[in-house]
């Protein structure tokens, strides 16, 4: 599991019929660095399946675990939203969200 940030919404008219239904975000991948989360790496787009909205803090998986949730099975998916963060320890101290 990694964490992100949920920077967007992603609107697609035409797709895959296993992707009716489903919302579509654009997320960051977020690290650790000097107590607070930052941005790493390039953003890429998620399903969501804990009903999130923009702003959030998530957790998301990638690859075949991806496609081991119940509203992404079967599907042709890389990257899925599995939980939204409350927030974030290290050593007992929180860290600030991105």
């Amino acid at each position: 599991m990694l964490l992100a940030k949920v920077m967007g919404t992603v609107v697609s008219s035409q797709k895959h019929a296993k992707f009716q239904g489903m919302k579509l975000f654009l997320i960051q991948p977020c690290g650790s660095s000097d107590k607070k989360l930052v941005p790493q790496g390039g953003s890429l787009v998620a399903v969501d399946c804990v009903t999130c909205g923009v702003g959030d803090l998530v957790l998301f998986t990638q690859g075949s675990s991806a496609r081991m949730t119940e509203c992404t099975k079967d599907s042709p998916v890389d990257a899925v939203i599995i939980g939204i963060v409350d927030a974030v320890e290290v050593h007992g101290k929180p860290l600030g969200k991105p």
